[in-house]
């Protein structure tokens, strides 16, 4: 993935979801330092698009901008990360009690559909790839059933916040818990074809919560290790 020049009218939008999208597809690191000169030079833009998109990155949390330090790609804490899965928590958990109600029989297809998708192997990086685009769907499509549109743009924009959490905790030990996550996604699509409100808002909340206390664990053992060798 290589940034590429911009030849939108809109530069400051265009800019905006290049470096967005950069920072999500890993081409920019977490902690990672932004120099606005060099970025206005590889997207073919004068200065002020770029700060401007990075005003936007920064009230959207993917960006920190520390006065006489400079602009950093955003790292989160595990504490963060942990706050960041409870509110995901609380979101899917309402879309879920809502859903019962108000989703389309062709949503509830399109889940099982996902599932038979998420029970690929996984053993390149284009099978991961797939079956993390195949996860976000299944997510998306329980949001979406909530026929909230509010909600919806809310979990949107706190998904950007999942995605770096993920690059921080990126490690191979992920494979040896499909079959967990399968499990957990089998129990929340069997509860939503049944319309049981109290087993899909448990099977959403256990299923949310294994994968914070997961992602958690894994950075603070990476950081124990990290610290262990400096």
């Amino acid at each position: 993935m290589e940034l590429t020049r911009i030849q939108r009218e809109r530069a400051v939008d265009a800019v905006y979801q290049a470096l967005r999208q950069a920072i999500l597809g890993s081409l920019m690191k977490p902690g990672e330092r932004l120099n606005v000169d060099d970025l206005a030079r590889k997207l073919g833009v004068s200065l002020t698009p770029v700060r401007h998109a990075i005003q936007q990155l920064a009230t959207e949390g993917l960006v920190d901008i520390k006065p006489r330090s400079g602009t950093f790609v955003a790292s989160l804490t595990s504490s963060e990360i942990s706050d960041t899965f409870d509110v995901r928590c609380a979101l899917e958990c309402l879309a879920a009690e809502k859903a019962v109600e108000r989703a389309k029989p062709a949503q509830i297809r399109h889940l099982r559909d996902l599932l038979k998708l998420l029970r690929k192997p996984v053993k390149t990086d284009e099978d991961r790839q797939a079956h993390e685009q195949n996860n976000l769907e299944f997510h998306r499509v329980l949001i979406q059933g909530s026929g909230n549109q509010r909600l919806v743009e809310v979990y949107e924009a706190l998904n950007a916040h999942i995605k770096i959490a993920r690059l921080h905790s990126s490690s191979g030990e992920w494979t040896t818990r499909l079959a967990e996550e399968q499990a957990e996604h089998e129990r929340i699509v069997s509860a939503f074809e049944a319309r049981n409100t109290a087993e899909l808002v448990a099977a959403v909340r256990a299923h949310i919560e294994r994968a914070r206390d997961t992602m958690v664990a894994e950075m603070q053992r990476r950081k124990t290790d990290a610290d262990q060798q400096d």
